[in-house]
């Protein structure tokens, strides 16, 4: 039985020069969890950023099968137990509602997320920071695609209830190796780190955190990746191929109202040409 093995293997190799053995592994980093050979662990902050606030990632699965995602970014920039993940498409669930559902619940829990109820982190920070400088502060975050992080928050009322905040002229991602929806979408770790700087007061804290990133970036580039500009820098240049559908029209005119110098006359000139660009395809 071994000397027929045997004969297998060679004549496949011989044959389509391959072999039945499986092909080695390329060695992992036990930390990020990436290839060794374009780890990112170098660029973490070393010791880990000791922050009064907590961070709650609020994940839905598919983030985790993503190469380049940022949360553990985060997660890894930090002293341990001030970041925690908790994964699905619904909170909170059976699994974890007896350790989520007063975290949500607190009045010192604070959702970054841009509803029609949210307040700038600014705004409220002023008013709430004074008081006392020991206040201890949840930041709570939704972890995915923009649709994934819209079904989260419709589908979990508890979210609705909660404190939201979110940030204005943010600026442009630094995730360039990943189309975002528009000119001020940032990342998870960015989205994190922007706002643990203004709600801690600690303008640093946002190049410190978002150091692997540029790591990241920078190893994807050298290996052929290219730069992504925004859809929204797309569509106004018009390089954008496809016709705008009504969420991404949606979100165009939220990030043009985000922005300092938005007024409505602008919003409206953006609609105006947003139309005409798709009767121009079509």
């Amino acid at each position: 039985m071994q000397n027929s093995v045997q004969m297998l293997e060679e004549c496949c190799e011989d044959l389509f020069g391959i072999s039945l053995d499986p092909p080695d592994r390329r060695d992992k980093c036990d930390r990020c969890k990436r290839p060794s050979v374009v780890c990112w662990c170098q660029s973490l902050p070393n010791p880990p950023i000791n922050i009064k606030s907590s961070i709650v990632i609020l994940q839905h699965p598919a983030e985790e099968k993503r190469s380049l995602r940022t949360a553990l970014m985060l997660q890894l920039g930090v002293t341990p137990g001030k970041c925690v993940v908790y994964k699905g498409k619904r909170f909170p669930s059976t699994k974890n509602q007896a350790e989520l559902e007063p975290i949500l619940n607190s009045p010192n829990s604070l959702l970054l997320y841009p509803s029609k109820d949210s307040v700038p982190i600014e705004h409220l920070c002023s008013q709430i920071i004074a008081p006392s400088e020991d206040a201890h502060f949840t930041l709570v975050l939704i972890d995915g695609t923009w649709p994934q992080a819209k079904a989260i928050y419709a589908s979990s009322p508890i979210l609705h209830r909660m404190r939201q905040v979110k940030l204005i002229a943010a600026g442009n991602s630094d995730y360039i190796i990943r189309t975002q929806p528009t000119e001020g979408c940032l990342s998870t770790l960015e989205t994190a780190a922007q706002a643990l700087s203004i709600l801690e007061q600690r303008s640093e804290l946002r190049q410190l955190l978002v150091r692997p990133l540029h790591t990241l970036c920078k190893y994807q580039l050298d290996n052929g990746a290219v730069e992504h500009q925004s859809k929204e820098f797309r569509i106004k240049n018009q390089q954008y191929p496809k016709q705008i559908g009504k969420r991404l029209n949606r979100l165009l005119n939220y990030s043009t109202i985000c922005r300092p110098e938005a007024s409505e006359e602008n919003v409206a000139n953006r609609i105006d040409a947003t139309l005409q660009q798709q009767q121009q395809r079509t």
